[in-house]
């Protein structure tokens, strides 16, 4: 019997147990993070917000206390600071017995608390510092004395990540308020040159509106929303990944409830950097956050006036919803993939591969259009590696990137240097990697991975099954593709896939359910161009 006609077990590629959670990979170690702040009472705003932001981002949070307030969703009633010297007293107390990952920086009131802030970091030296400048409330409210201000102009080059408002910005270049974006990135610009490090500048202040910083104890004052966009931007003088500016482009939020918005951006951002160690990609993974905490802010119904968002409208058990059991998803979508391999297997191209009998100006054109994929996956995956939330899942996908270029691409070149063949970009191909792209930039590691996943999984099973057809023609020598059929059955091949599903099954139950459809679908349409890609050498070769 043919092996074509004997398909592989659904499960082969599946992780040993993968439907038992020790199969799953180690979990990531959790982040600690520091906040510095001060107190908001009724939960929307400071250390309140921080704590609930850390812990939404995958964080363990602390905090030490700059300041009291009293105040409501209506505004603040009192401010009331401590000594300077019981702040550095909390600081040494923490750091003087656990490990800081990340510290944020929030309101800190007086020239005498910035320099008990400035002396401990310049003693403890933390790895990541996010400093969000509270200086003036969107009202044009002043927040931090005059007298200060020096103070906190020595504070910022200790920040690796430097968060202010439009005001603050201004206010910290001694310059009238930027009027428009490319104004504010001007700004940046010049602020990051001056303080020697990266800036985050805020769209959501620019005349229009937007999803405005709460007021409260990190002094950001709410507005409404408008309908044009949510720009923000990372910008410095080194060079950010090769880039001055990276914006991010975003939605604008129709909503009152956006308390404490500067301060949980900031303190995200500290938390997913300790995470995963890149700007650009914390900014990617925590703007799409936020965006869902303003969005679904109104359904915590909290106060009469500037309402707190959402910080956990991600986590759906809150609501009474559950994702699915380890290993679910990842059943659906093998499931779901079913048609796609019956329909690889009935190619011709693909029976004239297993028998040997495939003519070689089709092969010829398939492994041009597979060099040319694979440079474009190999971006793919180390986007997924810049972006994943783990540092296994990161070296994962960078060894995979790494192999896409180095193994593939050596058997493609042996073969192609002797054959000739069309080295120009095929319809098939061009889609399928503008597919893959577009996956990478979607802002989601969820969706990135799912859209990866076949070239590894149906790959994987095509060439196990193609590895036996050739084993059982019984004359290895004379099989005109047996290198390339024992690429693809090699087993370090399969682990690697086996890993891959586990991590993107992971990532599906950390997912909500819209991104869950979305990851679904990714999948599916990877899995046709799979077909198509396949089938490609008998209309274009």
């Amino acid at each position: 019997m043919s092996a074509l006609s004997a398909r592989p077990n659904p499960s082969e590629f599946l992780p040993p147990n993968f439907l038992h959670s020790e199969s799953l990979p180690a979990p990531p170690r959790i982040p600690r993070v520091l906040a510095i702040a001060g107190s908001d009472p009724s939960g929307g705003a400071g250390i309140q917000a921080d704590l609930k932001s850390i812990a939404a981002n995958g964080g363990y949070g602390m905090a030490a206390i700059t300041a009291l307030t009293a105040q409501n969703t209506q505004g603040v009633r009192a401010v009331h600071v401590p000594p300077a010297a019981f702040l550095t007293a909390q600081l040494d107390a923490i750091s003087d017995d656990i490990g800081i990952d990340a510290v944020k920086i929030g309101m800190l009131g007086d020239a005498a608390v910035i320099d008990a802030v400035r002396g401990w970091l310049e003693k403890m030296r933390p790895a990541v510092v996010v400093l969000d400048p509270v200086m003036v409330a969107t009202s044009g409210d002043r927040l931090l004395q005059e007298s200060a201000e020096a103070a906190l102009q020595a504070l910022l080059p200790l920040a690796d990540l430097i968060t202010p408002n439009l005001a603050e910005l201004a206010i910290l270049l001694k310059e009238p308020v930027a009027a428009d974006w490319s104004e504010a990135l001007a700004q940046g610009k010049r602020l990051a040159a001056l303080t020697g490090t990266t800036v985050l500048v805020k769209g959501g202040h620019l005349q229009g509106g937007g999803h405005a910083h709460g007021a409260g104890a990190d002094g950001h004052a709410a507005g409404n929303g408008a309908a044009d966009g949510c720009p923000d931007a990372l910008v410095n003088t080194g060079g950010l990944l090769g880039q001055e500016t990276v914006v991010v482009s975003g939605e604008r939020i129709a909503t009152r409830n956006s308390h404490g918005t500067g301060c949980s951006l900031s303190s995200a951002m500290a938390t997913v950097q300790a995470r995963v160690g890149d700007w650009e990609a914390a900014l990617r993974e925590v703007k799409p956050w936020l965006l869902g905490a303003l969005r679904e802010a109104s359904a915590l119904d909290v106060g009469s006036g500037n309402g707190p968002v959402h910080h956990f409208h991600h986590l759906q058990h809150l609501q009474g919803r559950h994702g699915p059991a380890v290993g679910e998803f990842a059943a659906a979508l093998r499931a779901g993939a079913a048609g796609d391999l019956e329909a690889i297997y009935a190619l011709d191209f693909v029976r004239g591969l297993a028998d040997g009998t495939l003519p070689e100006h089709e092969f010829a054109y398939y492994l041009a259009q597979d060099a040319i994929y694979l440079n474009g996956y190999s971006r793919v995956l180390a986007r997924a590696a810049a972006i994943a939330p783990s540092e296994a899942e990161q070296l994962f996908w960078a060894r995979s990137a790494q192999t896409c270029l180095e193994v593939e691409s050596e058997l493609h070149r042996s073969w192609l240097s002797t054959r000739p063949t069309a080295s120009t970009l095929g319809p098939v191909t061009k889609s399928y990697v503008d597919h893959l792209l577009a996956a990478s930039v979607s802002g989601s590691y969820g969706v990135l991975v799912a859209a990866a996943l076949p070239c590894f999984w149906l790959y994987a099973e095509v060439g196990s099954t193609l590895h036996r057809e050739f084993l059982a023609g019984g004359a290895p020598g004379e099989h005109p593709y047996a290198g390339w059929l024992r690429t693809y059955a090699d087993e370090d091949f399969a682990a690697a896939t086996r890993q891959a599903i586990a991590y993107t099954d992971t990532a599906a139950g950390r997912a909500s359910e819209s991104e869950r459809e979305a990851m679904a679908l990714a999948f599916r349409q990877s899995s046709r161009y799979e077909v198509d890609f396949f089938d490609a050498p008998r209309l274009y070769a």
